[in-house]
């Protein structure tokens, strides 16, 4: 693996830098040039539908497995569409898509095993998917009535942290009690997994993180969805190397994968995870992908990114090429196609007819869900607050 090459300055008395504005022609050039992924990419699958060979990596896949990895992205995928669309007409407050990053989630999802603990952000729901939580238990995040509802004990995943890169702490503290508990150096060990995307890689927590997961062997995962914006900052803008490459300063193995390819993201998180579960980690995964849809339903891409790079990225679209090499096979047939579309279609009218009629919590839920155990302090801004409440009553302001 190069080095890149360090910039040099021009020195005092070189020719003003001009600012042209690059012309169409270059702009889609350069967009070219840097969607690759680089040498480095692991790749088993390309955005063609043909399987390729790694010299580290590679899959055994039955054709019942790779038609379940597609139904997994087909479903959540349209999860992610209702629910964005439920947000459009105001049934909630807010939506985080995650389309394009349905391979990077599903095959990480399903390299984990049952005792396996898993920390998301706030746009797993790929990865709640494969950890069995009903999509109906994510809604109520969204539109305000719960903070999600499913046993995090029983499902081995953590509740959605909102907080940028605050869930890599809880991860790396999660598993630093498995290596401390004596649960890892065999077969059966545990192994935890951590979701975070790029922009959360220039969060203090993350770099904390690291640097305690790797003084510790932590078996973690560090799980980085590279979808190539933090918001509208670009990831050219966030680091200087690949943000695999910054395992190496922390003294743990970094590999990128292909995120748009779900057996490439199988094939090295498994690995990854075992190598855990022997007690050699941490590992950080990158899996290049892109987000396809917007940061959140508060924001609008078009106003900091080019249609053009877009356009770019649905040639690689995760679900397309899975459903190509599933044809070329003759692993699947239209009518397997279209009971996956029947299937996606009962799952978002249950979504819907689910959020609409989520009712609205009590008042004072909130101050019961903050300690474990009351206290003054909070108990008097509860009674405030109730007393507050109650002037609202019978629809006088």
């Amino acid at each position: 693996m190069s080095s890149p090459e360090k910039w040099t300055h021009p020195g005092p008395d070189a020719a003003p830098a001009t600012a042209a504005k690059p012309t169409a022609e270059q702009v889609i050039a350069g967009l070219r040039a840097t969607d690759e992924g680089g040498a480095d990419l692991v790749q088993l699958l390309t955005p063609e539908g043909e399987r390729v060979q790694h010299p580290d990596f590679d899959i055994d896949i039955t054709a019942e497995e790779l038609r379940g990895l597609y139904r997994d992205m087909v479903l959540v995928r349209r999860v992610d569409r209702e629910a964005n669309a439920l947000q459009r007409k105001g049934e909630l407050g807010i939506w985080v898509p995650l389309l394009g990053q349905e391979a990077a989630q599903i095959g990480a999802g399903r390299a984990l095993r049952p005792e396996d603990m898993a920390f998301p952000s706030y746009r797993e729901h790929g990865i709640a998917w494969t950890r069995g939580v009903k999509p109906t238990d994510l809604l109520g995040i969204f539109r305000g009535t719960d903070n999600g509802t499913w046993d995090p004990v029983e499902h081995r995943f953590h509740p959605y942290t909102i907080v940028i890169g605050n869930q890599v702490l809880n991860a790396t503290g999660y598993a630093m009690g498995q290596k401390f508990d004596g649960k890892v150096g065999d077969a059966d060990g545990e192994a935890t997994i951590c979701f975070f995307g790029d922009g959360a890689t220039s969060q203090g927590d993350v770099h904390e993180g690291f640097v305690w997961a790797a003084v510790y062997d932590a078996p973690l995962v560090f799980f980085c969805q590279n979808n190539q914006w933090a918001i509208s900052e670009p990831t050219e803008r966030q680091s200087r190397l690949p943000l695999y490459q910054r395992a190496r300063g922390y003294g743990f193995p970094g590999i990128r994968v292909d995120g748009n390819d779900v057996l490439a993201t199988l094939a090295v998180t498994r690995w990854a995870l075992e190598e855990c579960r022997q007690g050699n980690g941490p590992i950080l995964i990158e899996a290049f992908t892109y987000r396809m849809d917007a940061h959140t339903t508060s924001d609008d891409p078009s106003r900091y990114r080019l249609s053009d790079e877009l356009e770019l990225w649905k040639l690689k679209d995760p679900i397309e090429r899975v459903k190509v090499h599933l044809v070329k096979q003759q692993w699947a047939d239209q009518e397997f196609f279209d009971s996956i579309e029947a299937e996606a279609d009962r799952i978002a009218v249950e979504l819907r007819d689910y959020c609409v009629n989520l009712p609205d919590p009590p008042a004072g839920r909130i101050f019961s869900e903050v300690y474990a155990e009351g206290n003054p302090v909070l108990e008097a801004q509860r009674d405030e607050f109730l007393a507050y409440h109650a002037g609202f009553a019978g629809g006088e302001h």
